[in-house]
C-alpha cells in the first residue's frame, strides 16, 4: 500500500483512511454530508496525490498525444488543459485525462490512479514508432484540490496570480505558498468552483500548512474521498471503473464532445461507426421519485419488472437529500423525463431519467 506525503497528517487530523486504488487515503474526516457541504459552499482541500502524471516531451510530443488520445490537442495553446479519454483498440476506454500544454514542446497528462500503469503501457506501446520522450513523474508530484465557491478568495494571499483571472480548463505556473514553479489549474471535480496545485512531494507539507492558516477565516476543512465522489456525482462527472471502463464507448459514456475526428488516432475507425450508427446503449441520469438509495450494480428495470440497465454510479444527494444515479439503458429508453425503477433489494423504487448536472448551484 503506497502512501501519499500528506498520510501521516491525515492520521494526525483523525481521518478514517482507506485502501483506494492502491493508495492509503483518507475517505473522511467529519463525516460526508459535513464535509460535501464545505465545499458546496465554503472551501475545502483534498489531497488527491494518488493521481498519476506524465510529462510528454519533445517534438513528436504532440504527434504522440494526438495518437492515443480521443480529443484534439492541437487546439491547446500554453496554459490550457483538455479533458479527454484513451481509446482502446476495441471500442472501449483505457482511461480518461487531462492535457495540459506546459510549454511549446511538453505536455502533461493526469491519469487515474489506478489505471497508471495500464496508461503507461498503452501510451509506450503507441511511441515506439513515434518517439516522443516520456517519464512517469507520479511518484514524484502531489495534488491537492482546494474547492468550493470561497477557494479563490480564501488563497489569494498565499500567490502573485490572480486567482479569479484563471478560468475553466486554464492554469498558470506561480508562486503559491511560498513555493515558485507550482501549477494552478481550474480543472476542479466537484462542481463548485476553486483550483488544483500540483508541486513536489517535498513541497505539499508547506503548502498544505499555508492553505490551512489562509482558510481558517474561511472555515476550511480536509474534505475526504467519499464526499469527492459525491460532490462529482451530482454534477454527473464519469468515474473511471464505474461509469466508463474498457467495455465502454465514448459516444455511450456521453463522450462523444471530446471524441474528434479531425485527426487519425487509436480505433478511430471503428469509433466513427459507432457514432454514425448512433450506440445502442447510453449512460442517463436518473433521480429516484421515492425514498431510497441507488448503488452501484443495482439493476434498471421496467414498469413491469424486467431487467434492461445497470446503475453504475448512485447515491443520497447531500445537496438535493434524493437518490440520484448514473447507468446504462438501451438509447430506447435513455429519453429524459422517461419513467425507471431501480431495484433496491425487493423493491423497484420509481425514478425518472434526467439530464445532468443533478446540482445547478
Amino acid at each position: 500500500m503506497k502512501n501519499t506525503a500528506l498520510t501521516q497528517t491525515h492520521e494526525a487530523l483523525g481521518a478514517k483512511m482507506v485502501p483506494f486504488a492502491g493508495y492509503n487515503m483518507p475517505v473522511s474526516y467529519e463525516g460526508i454530508n459535513v464535509e460535501h457541504e464545505t465545499v458546496r459552499k465554503g472551501v475545502g482541500v483534498f489531497d488527491v496525490s494518488h493521481m498519476g502524471e506524465f510529462l510528454i516531451e519533445g517534438p513528436k510530443a504532440l504527434d504522440l498525444i494526438q495518437k492515443v488520445s480521443s480529443n484534439d490537442a492541437s487546439k491547446l495553446t500554453l496554459g490550457k488543459a483538455q479533458y479527454s479519454c484513451l481509446p482502446n483498440e476495441t471500442g472501449g476506454i483505457v482511461d480518461d485525462l487531462i492535457v495540459y500544454r506546459i510549454k511549446e514542446e511538453t505536455y502533461l497528462l493526469v491519469v487515474n490512479a489506478s489505471n497508471i500503469e495500464k496508461d503507461w503501457a498503452h501510451i509506450s506501446k503507441y511511441n515506439e514508432e513515434i518517439g516522443a520522450t516520456m517519464r512517469n513523474i507520479s511518484d514524484e508530484f502531489s495534488l491537492l484540490a482546494i474547492q468550493g465557491p470561497k477557494a479563490v478568495e480564501a488563497m489569494q494571499s498565499l500567490t502573485s496570480v490572480d486567482l479569479a483571472s484563471i478560468k475553466f480548463y486554464n492554469f498558470v505556473v506561480g508562486d503559491f505558498a511560498g513555493i515558485d514553479n507550482v501549477i494552478i489549474s481550474a480543472t476542479g471535480y466537484t462542481g463548485s468552483g476553486g483550483f488544483e496545485i500540483y508541486c513536489k512531494n517535498s513541497e505539499v507539507q508547506q503548502v498544505w500548512d499555508k492553505v490551512f492558516e489562509a482558510g481558517a477565516a474561511y472555515d476550511i476543512k480536509p474534505i475526504g474521498l467519499a464526499a469527492r465522489d459525491t460532490l462529482r456525482l451530482e454534477m454527473g462527472y464519469c468515474l473511471y471503473g464505474n461509469d466508463i471502463d474498457d467495455s465502454t464507448s465514448p459516444f455511450e459514456a456521453g463522450l462523444g464532445w471530446i471524441t474528434k475526428f479531425t485527426k487519425d488516432f487509436v480505433n478511430s475507425e471503428a469509433l466513427a461507426k459507432i457514432k454514425a450508427h448512433a450506440p445502442e446503449r447510453k449512460l442517463i441520469g436518473f433521480e429516484l421519485d421515492e425514498r431510497g438509495i441507488p448503488r452501484q450494480g443495482y439493476d434498471i428495470v421496467d414498469g413491469q419488472g424486467k431487467t434492461i440497465g445497470i446503475v453504475t454510479s448512485g447515491t443520497m444527494s447531500p445537496s438535493l437529500g434524493k437518490g440520484i444515479g448514473l447507468g446504462y439503458v438501451p438509447s430506447v429508453f435513455a429519453e429524459a423525463g422517461s419513467k425507471i425503477h431501480i431495484q433496491i433489494r425487493k423493491n423497484a423504487v420509481p425514478a425518472t431519467i434526467v439530464k445532468p448536472p443533478f446540482y445547478r448551484g
